[in-house]
């Protein structure tokens, strides 16, 4: 194993010393329990968005706090759902008395935990709402879920309805915003190749060098098909043809496309892909009125994409052009 470490049992704890260290600006860590929060305190009155999720992914979620997107985020160990005494502490923290949503990917440890912490926060007065993310369509059970995984549209969801909250939407908005980004929002992905967990010191899973998992999961979880490699047209035609389906896409329709990293793909890759999705959307009649490339929800350092599409209308367009100043996103400002 070749990473840029010290120990493997202090990768998350001096990880979040480093993102502290680098944008002490815009957030602030809590070590015990573990949780990012914004610098600044909570504004009275204004509802509070809060995710999380295993370590490995970043920026994703970490990198999300901040103005205009998420007031807290949850880390856990890596690929490893965070506990329920970190939800507890991240949303006891942020709360401002207009209610809290937990946006929550649908992993099973992470779905179980988030509850947990919903609950004892409801039973100290703390209005809790719980979204979960459930967008990709690749499969609809794998190892970690019960259902479709919750991926990409993750993001977009943090971004629109951090927006809402900002501008000072009450919890019922915000929420029903959330439910917007669910409905309307689809994810699929590929792997070239594997990753390495800190504490396991091999690849999670073995692939062939000319091979390819089409629909794999951010923990490396298996897809539909282990496939020989293509091109990047060929492939991203594998990924936006069931996203598009499954969204019942249609001329006239406006999208946010999102093109994401795994973590160990080139920029210069993923514009490729992205003029690939950005010409089989055009030949559909679907605009694209707004777009995302990059490594935002990494898989450490996976090579391989992940293509996102959600519906958008003049009301979400809106809210993706507020204004937004954290660690990873930043524009408006």
């Amino acid at each position: 194993m070749k990473k840029l470490i010290n120990d493997p049992s202090k990768v998350v704890v001096e990880a979040l010393k480093g993102m502290e260290a680098a944008h002490g600006d815009l957030i602030k860590v809590s070590y015990e329990p573990a949780f990012i929060s914004r610098k600044e305190p909570p504004k009275k009155g204004k509802v509070a968005v809060i995710s999380g999720g295993g370590s490995g992914h970043e920026p994703m979620h970490g990198g999300f706090v901040g103005l205009g997107m998420l007031d807290a985020a949850c880390p856990g160990e890596v690929f490893t759902s965070p506990t329920p005494d970190q939800m507890e502490a991240a949303t006891k923290a942020v709360d401002a008395g207009a209610g809290v949503v937990h946006l929550v990917k649908n992993y099973t440890g992470d779905i179980m935990n988030f509850q947990m912490a919903a609950d004892i926060c409801a039973a100290d007065n703390i209005k809790v709402e719980t979204v979960v993310i459930a967008d990709d369509v690749a499969v609809e059970d794998s190892l970690y879920t019960a259902g479709r995984r919750g991926v990409g549209s993750t993001v977009l969801t943090e971004k629109i309805i951090g927006a809402s909250a900002e501008r000072g939407d009450p919890l019922e908005a915000v929420v029903k915003y959330a439910n917007y980004c669910k409905d309307n929002g689809r994810s699929m992905g590929i792997a070239l190749s594997s990753c390495t967990l800190p504490a396991v010191g091999k690849p999670i899973f073995e692939i062939g060098d000319d091979e390819i998992e089409l629909g794999v999961g951010i923990h490396g979880e298996p897809g539909r098909e282990r496939i020989k490699i293509k091109t990047a047209n060929e492939l991203m035609a594998m990924l936006f043809e069931p996203v598009a389906q499954d969204l019942s896409l249609k001329q006239g329709d406006e999208i946010v496309l999102f093109v994401n990293g795994m973590g160990g793909t080139p920029l210069i890759e993923l514009y490729i892909l992205y003029n690939a999705a950005f010409e089989l959307a055009n030949k559909k009649g679907v605009k694209v009125v707004r777009n995302l490339v990059g490594n935002y929800i990494t898989s450490l350092e996976m090579q391989g994409f992940s293509v996102t599409i959600m519906k958008a209308n003049a009301d979400i367009v809106k809210l993706w052009d507020a204004p937004v100043l954290t660690p990873a996103l930043r524009w408006g400002i």
